[in-house]
């Protein structure tokens, strides 16, 4: 019998070194704001996609079509969700054992801040 192993969230693109994985992980602690101000002032064509979930930022840029924007969101502590087609950001909020069947849209108060406080 073959068993596949797939996992969801990818966990980093191919051109990332192991090096940057600490600061991967010590960027995903980072609280909403500080992630919106980072997008602000180093991204700001991605801070004008950026929607906040609940506490979570989410970014729909495809990791395939900007293989280089996809390292920089990766060391600033975003993971690629394939369920749903975005980059995200936990802001601090790590939940690994739950799991939002439907779109957590529905639950939390989403927002677009580049509506709010353009870059």
């Amino acid at each position: 019998m073959k068993t596949t192993n797939t996992t969801i969230e990818a966990s980093a693109p191919a051109n990332v070194r192991p090096s940057s994985v600490s600061k991967h992980q010590a960027n995903r602690g980072l609280t909403t704001e500080a992630v919106l101000n980072c997008l602000r002032t180093k991204l700001p064509q991605q801070y004008e996609l950026a929607e906040v979930v609940g506490k979570w930022v989410w970014l729909d840029v495809s990791p395939t079509r900007k293989p280089m924007l996809a390292k920089v969101l990766w060391s600033l502590g975003f993971h690629w969700n394939q369920r749903r087609g975005v980059w995200q950001h936990p802001c601090g909020n790590f939940d690994p054992l739950g799991s939002h069947p439907t779109d957590p849209r529905a639950k939390y108060r989403s927002y677009f801040p580049a509506d709010v406080l353009p870059a």
